[in-house]
């Protein structure tokens, strides 16, 4: 195993494998998207591709290798990871955090797409499949996709295995093609001269939208920040500098292969539509089939970044209460390996739904690059808040949001462009995203106003004399129950009620665990109050937000630390049993809510609990989100009355 905080060879080749999928297959649509329906002139290509390199050194290079990367928490990165760093600081720092989780689930339906159609045409430059159907890519590239959601479930370590050594082959051809073209017009080493690029913003005709295909080199961006676990920052760093230079050389090869083969040519949509592509057309025809072999692999590869990366997100925001539980698998014993069924699902079906609908990777274009550029502003606020949270002099803090501000805010106005061409479909699927987030937000705050804490030790006397009252039938030897109070004190009324209200329940041991989510991502610590020894102990569980709180597992441990300290003992207290030294059973009460129909709550309000109970009808129950064996637990439902109607004003009228 290589360390983090060191450069290895080991981190190099990982970090090349698993993140720069995204940002790596770029060269695959970029200039198409730039060039689409264009005619090429020295200033369009030299101006774009001076875009391009300087957007790579301000937005991927400054920003988030320079930049963005100094913001791990404890090693891990990604905007939850960042969120939970500065959280504490304002309280609606949660809505740019869920906007930018919402948008970045929304580009992980795009960037498979898009990144493997690119990819299959390509078979279209071939002399003996020139006519194939737009159809049969489709399928193949459906193929492609359902064969990679399908192995999601067994995990993905023989895959990754080949991740390194793959995109090494796919960032060295992406290098010597572009290099073999660049001598055929040395002009476009001009790209680096910023002024081209500002020049073909101002005066190309609607040169400012541009920037719309421009933004699309840099999509991956965001990705790279969220995979800084896997890495560390400076294996990071340094493979940066050999792909950025591979990416700069392979697009200064499309841009000289576009001037001398096509000058003063309308790139029309013919053209697109029997398959033209610039980054094909630097291959030779001897070497096509290779091509297109390495390409659909790293575009494979960059999708599977995603989905792992999606699964990584949703499980973050489920342990920071922004998410509906869901069922979380570990097909391996890797750190970090996931898999979400019903994230992979619904990665699935967006997928598929967005090749059928765009059907080609020109089009898919439109509707890439909104969504992120969302998530990179998002990105921008909360690492703006860091930097206040470390001190930073308040005018780097504001220079840093100038900059960036205006640079996301152009890409973002460019992009709305995109908008009624294929936009709408990433804006609408981030925001059905978003309002599920908000939604599970908001809901909790509301059921918040209705959870009551009492003081413990005002019911200890109440409940030692029902656990020695023989008149009522034991329960259980141990009884737990969950509770949310953070204060070790206090304890939700609910709880009392229903041990000593709702049908008394005799025990000869009460356990309370409350689970705490640290924004470390990878604590796991616990702590044992024993309120009364041997009779009421609470359990505290310090869990990072990346830790599954599989309780059941977590919690035997607990006992048998407790009992090997011979701090409590778990054997049955029934007498028959205990002469036998037989350990007593465990009862688990899991304590579910429901709406009930004596609420008054404003329209709003109405509308975001009915939601948020329909989607904990169709999510992980609560003792399954808590990895407890159902046979232990009871569920107890009671009334969540967050706004109670008025007093109901009766007459009695009385029979004559």
């Amino acid at each position: 195993m290589f360390s983090h905080n060191r450069v290895s060879v080991a981190g190099l080749l990982i970090a090349l494998g698993i993140i720069y999928g995204d940002i790596g297959t770029s060269p695959l649509y970029v200039l198409n998207a730039i060039t689409n329906g264009k005619v090429i002139t020295q200033d369009l290509i030299i101006g774009s591709l001076s875009l391009i390199i300087w957007t790579l050194t301000l937005q991927t290079t400054i920003k988030y290798v320079i930049l963005t990367l100094q913001a791990d928490n404890k090693g891990e990165g990604g905007i939850f990871s960042l969120f939970a760093l500065v959280r504490r600081r304002k309280k609606w720092l949660v809505i740019p955090a869920m906007v930018g989780g919402a948008a970045l689930l929304a580009d992980g339906m795009i960037t498979p797409p898009i990144s493997v159609t690119s990819a299959i045409e390509g078979l279209k430059q071939v002399p003996a499949l020139h006519n194939i159907s737009q159809w049969t890519v489709i399928y193949i590239v459906i193929g492609i996709l359902s064969v990679l959601f399908f192995l999601q479930q067994f995990g993905t370590a023989i895959i990754g295995k080949s991740f390194g050594p793959v995109m090494t082959v796919w960032f060295t051809m992406l290098a010597t093609l572009g290099l073999v073209h660049l001598f055929e017009e040395l002009s476009v080493l001009n790209a680096f001269n910023p002024y081209y690029g500002i020049k073909l913003l101002i005066t190309y005709p609607e040169g400012f939208y541009i920037l719309g295909g421009v933004f699309l080199c840099t999509t991956g961006a965001e990705a790279l920040y969220s995979d800084l676990g896997h890495c560390g920052k400076w294996n990071i760093r340094y493979s940066w500098i050999l792909v950025k230079s591979c990416l700069i050389i392979n697009y200064l090869g499309q841009g000289a292969w576009l001037l001398k083969n096509h000058n003063a040519k309308l790139i029309s949509a013919d053209m697109i539509e029997a398959g033209f592509n610039p980054f094909y057309g630097v291959m030779p025809h001897w070497f096509i089939y290779f091509g297109i072999a390495i390409a659909t692999a790293a575009t494979i590869i960059a999708s599977q970044a995603l989905i792992s990366g999606s699964f990584t997100l949703v499980t973050e925001a489920m342990r920071l209460n922004l998410w509906p539980r869901l069922k979380v698998h570990f097909p391996t014993e890797a750190k970090g390996q996931l898999y979400v069924p019903a994230v992979n699902f619904l990665l699935f079906v967006g997928c598929i739904g967005i090749v059928l609908y765009f059907q080609k990777a020109s089009n898919m274009e439109a509707a890439y690059g909104l969504a992120i550029t969302v998530t990179m502003i998002a990105t921008s606020i909360l690492f703006a808040n860091y930097l206040v949270v470390h001190r930073t002099k308040p005018v780097l803090v504001y220079l840093y949001l100038a900059v960036y501000f205006t640079i996301e805010f152009s890409f973002l106005y460019a992009n709305l462009e995109k908008f009624p061409h294929g936009g709408y479909v990433t804006l609408i699927v981030g925001g059905l995203l978003f309002f599920i987030m908000y939604d599970w937000f908001r809901a909790r705050k509301i059921k918040n106003r209705y959870v009551e804490f009492v003081r413990l030790d005002h019911y200890i006397p109440n409940i030692q004399e029902l656990s020695n009252d023989r008149a009522v039938p034991k329960y259980a030897t141990h009884l737990v129950y969950l509770t949310s109070a953070d204060n070790p004190k206090e304890i939700e009324h609910k709880i009392i009620y229903s041990i000593l209200n709702k049908k008394p329940k005799r025990a000869d041991i009460y356990w309370f665990i409350h689970v705490d989510t640290l924004d470390d991502p990878y604590t796991t610590e616990y702590t044992v109050s024993h309120i009364i020894p041997n009779d009421i102990i609470r359990v505290e569980f310090r869990l990072g937000f990346r830790i599954q709180p599989r309780i059941n597992l977590m919690f035997r441990k607990v006992v048998e630390d407790l009992v090997n300290n011979k701090e409590v003992s778990v054997a049955s207290r029934y007498e028959s049993l205990e002469r036998k030294n037989t350990v007593g059973d465990f009862q688990f009460i899991v304590m579910e809510k429901y709406l009930s129909q004596d609420n008054e709550l404003p329209l709003r309000e109405r509308i975001i609990m009915k939601f948020h109970f329909w989607l904990k009808e169709i999510s992980l129950s609560e003792e399954r989100g808590f990895g407890l064996d159902p046979g232990n637990v009871i569920v107890e439902k009671f009334p969540l009355i967050v706004s109670p109607l008025p007093k109901v004003r009766l007459k009695r009228v009385y029979d004559q």
